[in-house]
């Protein structure tokens, strides 16, 4: 077992206003997922991608805007997001205050 504050892990910038932190991933032990915590800057966004493997997104604070096939939901502390596989996808920040998610990925096998 690992127990971490997940503010110790070195943040990467994907994109001016959006940070990334790989919390817990192959080197940590984990054999299936990837967890990854995701904050965008007010005004920010991710950029519109797909990927052929399904996430889960956990929102723990902020407000703003999923952005898939089906449009715009918003989302905010607390909302879940289940993205597809190959499903056209972006989160925007639409508050005052950092968007902050957990995203879970599968590793490559």
């Amino acid at each position: 077992m690992r127990v971490k504050n997940y503010l110790e892990v070195k943040a990467t910038q994907e994109l001016p206003g959006v940070l990334k932190r790989e919390v817990i991933t192959a080197q940590d032990g984990a054999p299936n997922f990837k967890m990854r915590v995701f904050e965008v800057e007010p005004g920010g966004a991710t950029p519109n991608h797909t990927h052929a493997w399904e996430h889960e997104v956990f929102v723990l604070a902020g407000e703003g805007m999923v952005v898939g096939e089906g449009g715009e939901t918003p989302v905010a502390e607390g909302s879940v997001v289940f993205v597809a596989p190959d499903e056209p996808h972006c989160f925007i920040n639409k508050g005052d205050e950092p968007l902050r998610f957990i995203c879970l990925i599968p590793l490559p096998k």
